[in-house]
């Protein structure tokens, strides 16, 4: 998979996570803090989910165009805490619909603990994050939170209806990964900007970064599935072809291989099976396929970084732009 040649020169990963690091240590320790229940059960697995790793993208996301935006209050800790326990929340219900057995590199919740458990325990940390946004005590930020939760939801069933459905159109894929994915990073790039009180045109400008630094990452992760090797992915190899979905590159290796090799696909959406999973992964880079999702991820970074441009020119924003790269750059 060959992603084009970037537009301008990127952070690393690492430094663009320092300018944050104490805005990051407070909230870790408001996750912890919030995670603190009576009954053990939900605090064992809140942990082993919201503890397990990763590079918490989407608080990091909130944390940096608040300082882009200019704000100084310190409302954006628990607005980032909130966008990481909804994430999470998806994450559990997520696992449990598609019986994935690994996330993040290790056992998913729902392995060690459970369906029932895993389902529940989503559910308190959605209840918690809407308590936080109480306290928060502003309504247009709850609004933009509640109605993201409503969306991502949607974007759930949407998915569920494409599941085993090899007609699955790019329309339609594109349509579910900006409710279950792209909404999200929106939502906490938009908060930044509604916390600061910035003008409406700074507020449009986070809300279109967040959506297409949301879309590229979506493509990026739907492509590794079919390149990365389950060590980096962190998850088995297949896991969309074993649940039955048609993400870009199976659309598009389907659109552009030979009626043998579209039969083969669709027969193996419909199956949800891995047998043909060699002969699948040849037919994808034959046909272009992670070449094709590659470059719309790379329009898609490029769109978010051009989008930014007009906001002031500080580190913050450098940052942001780095993330857009961060996000088609990464491996798993």
């Amino acid at each position: 998979m060959q992603v084009a040649e970037k537009t301008h020169e990127p952070l690393d990963f690492d430094d663009v996570a320092a300018l944050a690091e104490d805005d990051m240590q407070a909230v870790n320790r408001l996750i912890s803090a919030s995670l603190e229940t009576d009954v053990p059960l939900v605090s064992q697995v809140s942990e082993y989910i919201v503890m397990s790793g990763g590079k918490r993208l989407r608080p990091l996301i909130v944390l940096l165009a608040a300082r882009a935006m200019g704000y100084e209050g310190e409302q954006h800790i628990r607005a980032a805490t909130i966008i990481e326990f909804i994430h999470t929340a998806t994450l559990l219900h997520d696992d449990v619909v598609d019986g994935s057995e690994r996330r993040r590199g290790q056992d998913s919740a729902n392995t060690v603990f459970g369906n029932q458990a895993s389902v529940l325990v989503g559910d308190f940390l959605y209840s918690r994050s809407f308590q936080m946004m109480v306290d928060i005590d502003d309504m247009r930020v709850m609004q933009i939170l509640a109605d993201a939760t409503n969306t991502i939801a949607a974007g759930e069933v949407m998915q569920l209806m494409n599941i085993h459905d090899p007609d699955t159109s790019e329309d339609d894929y594109q349509a579910v990964i900006y409710r279950k994915t792209a909404r999200l990073f929106e939502a906490g790039a938009q908060i930044a900007a509604v916390l600061a009180n910035r003008d409406p045109g700074d507020e449009a400008a986070m809300i279109r970064y967040g959506q297409h630094l949301g879309t590229a990452f979506q493509l990026i992760d739907d492509a590794l599935d079919y390149s990365a090797s389950a060590d980096e992915l962190g998850k088995n190899l297949g896991d969309d072809l074993a649940e039955g979905k048609a993400t870009l590159p199976l659309i598009y290796a389907m659109r552009a291989g030979t009626t043998a090799q579209r039969d083969l696909i669709r027969k193996a959406v419909l199956d949800g099976g891995l047998e043909q999973m060699d002969e699948i992964q040849e037919i994808i880079l034959s046909t272009g396929a992670l070449d094709y999702t590659a470059a719309k991820a790379r329009a898609a970074a490029d769109s978010a970084i051009a989008v930014i441009e007009c906001i002031p020119d500080t580190q913050y924003r450098d940052a942001l732009m780095s993330l857009a790269e961060f996000a088609i750059q990464r491996r798993s």
